[in-house]
């Protein structure tokens, strides 16, 4: 996610298996509803390892109705006698585990599901929920933006840390990655716009149904569902698709000129980050007014009718690009290590300018350093807190504290660093200590005192 802030200078702002960390687990035959996040500790659910999701979804957008049913495919890491999903703001009309009608009832934001017989412990499992009602709109219901937002256009589900359990029935929380199968069924003359591959559209009765494949596990707040009229433009890259769509509200120039150069953009990204690491190219931009900042959601950034509103702005597209390695690809084990999707996407924003004629990253760094009493230095990046999890310390201190740690070690540890980060991780977690262990192995020194005045102390850095 990339949040405007205004300073001067432009500025732009080992996959775990859930319930098997000490003290994340549940009982021995009950998995829990959280999966142990310090921040937010109610979101995801223990007991269970999600492999892949089907979701079959019909929205309406004359009605604001939307109706779907999501098959869980998923192994049990403890026996279960019960088991937990995050959904809220719809109603379950159904549900199955392993063919069998399983009990379902709601506490709250989850739903509780009792199979006919438990799950042993190591077993593949596939649960089916049936569902539909009107998605609850829920823009600030623990950060920015987060949620179902509809209009008389269409739909939009995005936002960050928690938007899916807003459309679909899921274990909400990036540490239990996954494989999707999305498909969406609309109105004619609407587009029905997700991530990843576009596996076909078929129409029937006055209904299109597109038909998505994400071929690399994604974390659920990064799942996208956008609905509405859009100009959809198709091309290729290095062989893979680019499928973008901007909706016909936006008028035609500023933003398709832009949302153009995201291959270029994201080629530039692959000599710092390493190569691509999905199978697909894209962008959307939505005319919702509700969504006000862009999201990185896997494979296509949401971007907002504002976004080009004022002339080009490629910053933006190095950030939400970037995520897809540092944020998408190598995912937060849990919220309190944002700094490592918004520090190194910033990072490799500033990166991308200097690239493309803009002020040098080292400029951006003494302009910030230079102002002694900013709000940078009262919230340490490397735990923030909940309530500062997107503040501008997180993105522009841990972009700065990645620029110090390259002064100190020299260009070609630093980036040899960020090649090997995203290598290691791909497709999984990781953390803090993580990176501060993989930092002090290339730099050949313990780095502690520098990450701590840099991570984890208010006060600016000597």
């Amino acid at each position: 996610m990339r949040i405007v802030r205004i300073v001067g200078v432009g500025v732009l702002s080992a996959t775990l298996l859930a319930g098997c960390l000490p003290g994340f687990g549940g009982s021995a035959d009950v998995g829990l509803g959280g999966i142990g996040d310090p921040y937010f500790p109610t979101y995801g659910n223990s007991g269970y390892d999600v492999t892949r999701y089907g979701l079959k979804v019909r929205f309406d957008p004359a009605t604001g109705r939307l109706d779907g049913t999501t098959t869980v495919q998923a192994t049990a890491t403890q026996q279960l006698d019960r088991f937990h999903l995050d959904l809220y703001g719809l109603t379950v009309s159904g549900v199955t585990v392993g063919g069998r009608p399983a009990h379902a009832a709601r506490e709250g934001d989850e739903l509780v599901i009792t199979p006919a017989a438990p799950v042993a412990k190591g077993a593949a499992f596939t649960a089916e929920v049936t569902y539909g009602g009107r998605p609850a709109d829920t823009p600030d219901r623990d950060a920015e933006n987060n949620g179902f937002f509809t209009s008389r256009r269409g739909a939009v589900a995005v936002g960050e840390p928690q938007s899916a359990a807003a459309w679909f029935p899921v274990n909400d929380h990036p540490r239990d990655k996954a494989l999707y199968d999305i498909e969406l069924t609309v109105p004619d003359g609407y587009s029905g716009i997700s991530n990843g591959l576009l596996r076909g559209r078929t129409q029937r009765d006055g209904w299109q149904t597109w038909q998505w494949e994400v071929t690399s596990p994604m974390a659920s707040y990064l799942a996208l569902m956008a609905v509405g009229r859009y100009r959809v433009a198709q091309g290729e890259h290095k062989g893979k698709p680019v499928i973008t769509a901007i909706a016909e509200k936006v008028p035609v120039g500023e933003a398709d000129r832009n949302l153009a150069r995201s291959p270029e953009v994201a080629d530039f990204l692959e000599t710092i980050a390493g190569p691509y690491p999905f199978d697909a190219y894209g962008g959307v931009v939505v005319a919702e007014r509700r969504v006000e900042d862009e999201m990185e959601s896997q494979t296509r950034p949401v971007y907002t009718a504002q976004t080009w509103a004022d002339g080009p702005d490629t910053g933006i597209l190095a950030h939400e690009l970037a995520h897809q390695w540092f944020g998408n690809s190598v995912s937060v084990d849990t919220w309190r290590d944002i700094w490592l999707n918004e520090g190194f996407a910033t990072y490799a924003e500033w990166l991308w300018l200097e690239h493309d004629g803009g002020p040098s990253v080292q400029q951006q760094y003494d302009q910030r350093y230079a102002d002694r009493g900013s709000d940078l230095w009262q919230v340490p990046p490397g735990d923030p807190g909940r309530e500062e999890i997107f503040s501008d310390s997180v993105y522009e201190r841990g972009a700065m504290t990645l620029h110090a740690l390259r002064k100190l070690v020299g260009d070609e540890t630093f980036f040899g660093m960020l090649r090997t980060w995203t290598d290691r991780h791909r497709d999984g977690n990781a953390g803090t200590a993580d990176f501060i262990a993989l930092a002090e192995q290339a730099a050949g020194r313990r780095l502690d005192g520098f990450f701590d005045q840099w991570l984890y102390t208010k006060g600016r850095p000597s």
